[in-house]
C-alpha cells in the first residue's frame, strides 16, 4: 500500500465523504504499515498460529514455534519432517499443528515460496490460497491487508468489523446473515477503492477504546 503524504490525504478525503466514518477518521490515527518484504508463507503459518488466541499468548506460541528450526525459519520441508507431537510443544493444538503442515505442504508441491505475488488480483490470491485445509477466507483477507497491502479488501468475515458497523450504522443485526452481509457490503461500497484503509481505522478505532 502507498504510504506517503499525498496519498494518505487523497484516502483521507475519500473516506471522509461517508459523514459516519468521518468521526472515526478524525479521532484515529492513520493507519500506516511499516515497510517489510512480504512473507505469505511465514506469515499465513502465523495466522493459523494466532487464530482465537490473545496478543500475547500468540506472540509466545509463536516464538516458541520459529525455535524448533535452524535461523528461526520454518521451511516447508522441516515442518513436514516434523512429527506432529514435536510441533505440539511449542504450544499448537493438535488441529493447528495440522493445519501448519498442510500449508507447508502446499507451499511445498504447488512451488510458491518464490512466488511474487504482485501481479495476481485479490480474488486471484484467494482462490489459490483457501483450497488449503484450515485457511479460510477471513484469514486469506487478513494476508492481504497486512502482509501485501491490498488497499481495497473487505473482510465481512470479521466479527469486529461487522459489530462496528452494526452499531455505527444502525444496521438491524436480526438480519438474516445473508441480508446481514448484503447490508454491509453495500454500506462498504462508498469506501471503495480503500476498503482495506476503512477497516483499519476501525481497527485502530476499537483498539483506542
Amino acid at each position: 500500500m502507498i504510504q506517503d503524504s499525498v496519498m494518505q490525504q487523497i484516502i483521507v478525503q475519500h473516506l471522509s465523504r461517508d459523514t459516519v466514518l468521518r468521526s472515526v477518521l478524525e479521532s484515529t490515527p492513520f493507519p500506516a504499515l511499516k515497510a517489510e518484504q512480504p512473507d505469505v508463507y511465514s506469515n499465513l503459518i502465523r495466522a493459523i498460529i494466532s487464530q482465537q488466541l490473545s496478543v500475547k499468548a500468540a506472540d509466545a506460541i509463536h516464538r516458541r514455534f520459529l525455535g524448533l528450526f535452524p535461523g528461526a525459519y520454518p521451511e516447508p520441508g522441516q515442518i513436514l519432517d516434523m512429527s506432529i507431537d514435536a510441533l505440539r510443544s511449542a504450544g499448537l493444538s493438535r488441529q493447528k499443528a495440522g493445519y501448519v503442515q498442510n500449508i507447508a505442504r502446499y507451499f511445498l508441491d504447488k512451488q510458491l515460496l518464490r512466488r511474487t505475488w504482485t501481479g495476481y488480483e485479490d480474488e486471484s490470491i484467494l482462490q489459490e490460497l483457501t483450497p488449503i485445509k484450515g485457511v479460510g477466507r477471513w484469514t486469506v483477507e487478513m494476508i492481504l491487508i497486512f502482509t501485501l497491502r491490498r488497499s481495497d479488501v473487505f473482510p465481512v468475515d470479521d466479527l469486529g468489523i461487522r459489530r462496528m458497523m452494526i452499531d455505527f450504522y444502525e444496521v438491524d443485526e436480526q438480519l438474516p446473515k445473508r441480508q446481514l452481509y448484503r447490508e454491509l457490503t453495500e454500506i462498504a461500497e462508498a469506501w471503495r477503492p480503500y476498503r482495506s484503509y476503512a477497516c483499519r481505522y476501525l481497527w485502530r478505532w476499537k483498539d483506542q477504546r
